[in-house]
Order: structure tokens, then sequence, then C-alpha cells
């Protein structure tokens, strides 16, 4: 099983990235909060790999820190949550606000996510609960460094990126307006309008 990829990143987009090791490229699925760290193609990257068997298909989903890629294990464990939708949660909510919704019981919270109703919210926080510890445990060695994202197109990699976590198209762009209209000084990180993105959408 591949656990871990050291290469070059090749390209990247909503539906993951491919990484060049040792001349063979590999696809890997990854959530939002590490596509937006990832840099540009040309760049090193280093990924914490979960390698996903299935009869049809072995995946690859890569993780910028060993927490991510923790709470992508204990939350594919949940029953009625694929590896899909445990991307979806971690993308809309990154590992902090995650680990924090479970720590609050907040169900809510998790169920603003596409594909999260209020039982499976609720399977999540009794799940999750008990594993807080060994979860945290991982802690988050191998952050890659964030990157701003350049201002041209900001606007439709918001739009791309929800629709991608199942926001109609017209309600994404609405909520992208929004978020960017807001007045502010130093240009935020993508992570940053993405989470203020989800925020509107969700109220």
């Amino acid at each position: 099983m591949i656990a871990r990829l050291k290469g070059t990143l090749v390209e990247k987009g909503v539906a993951g990235c491919v990484v060049d090791v040792g001349g063979v490229g590999y696809h890997v699925n990854v959530p939002l909060t590490t596509l937006e760290s990832l840099g540009e193609p040309g760049d090193a990257v280093t990924l914490h790999v979960h390698t996903h068997v299935r009869e049809d298909a072995l995946l690859l989903f890569g993780f910028g820190t060993r927490r991510e890629k923790e709470l992508f294990v204990r939350l594919i464990g949940v029953s009625g949550i694929g590896p899909k939708t445990a991307l979806a949660l971690l993308s809309g909510l990154g590992a902090e606000d995650l680990i924090q919704a479970v720590r609050d019981r907040d169900a809510g919270r998790l169920a603003s996510i596409p594909g999260i109703g209020r039982k499976t919210a609720e399977r999540i926080l009794v799940d999750l609960a008990d594993r807080l510890a060994a979860i945290e445990a991982a802690g988050t060695a191998g952050d890659p460094p964030g990157r701003p994202p350049g201002a041209a197109g900001l606007r439709q990699d918001l739009i791309s990126a929800l629709v991608n976590l199942g926001y109609n198209a017209r309600a994404a762009s609405g909520a992208a307006d929004l978020t960017l209209k807001s007045p502010g000084g130093k240009a935020p990180r993508f992570e940053a309008l993405l989470r203020e993105t989800l925020k509107i959408l969700s109220r």
C-alpha cells in the first residue's frame, strides 16, 4: 500500500492532483484545504496517502498533514460515509473545525455539508468522539506552507470548489460574489475565502 508520496507536482484541479515520482505520475484525490497549499506545477510536494482499494479501482487520497489523513480514515469507517463524502467534510470544514464540531457535538455544523444528513452527522459524532485523542495525537507534521492565490480566476475557483462540494452553481455564484465584495486590506488566502463562502451558504 502507498502511504506517502514525495515528488513533483504536475497538475492540480478540483478533481485532485498529479504527482510525478520517479517518472511515474500518480493521480491523488485531495481535500480543498490541501489542494490550496500545494503550490504550482513544478514545485516539490509531499503527501500523506491513504490507498483505497475497491473491486474495480485502486484510488489514492492525499493529505498535507497526518491529522487530515487520520480524520479521513476515521470518517470512512463511519457507516454511510464513503471517500467522496469524507473529502467533502474535510474540504468544507477543515481538520481543526471538524475536530471542534465533534468536540462540541455540533451535528448542525456537520449537516451543513452537502451529502450529510442529520442522522449521518449524529453517527459521525458518536464514532469520532472516542477517537479524538488519537486523531489529535497524529499532529500536523508535514503542513505545507500556504500560498496566496492569484487574483485572476479567484471567483471561478471558488464557484468550482463549491460545485465540487455539491452546492448548486447559481447559489455558489451568488455566495462567491458576496464573499469577494467584502471589504478588506490584504488579500486573504483561498482557504479563508472558501470558508467565508461556505458560512454564507449555510445561513
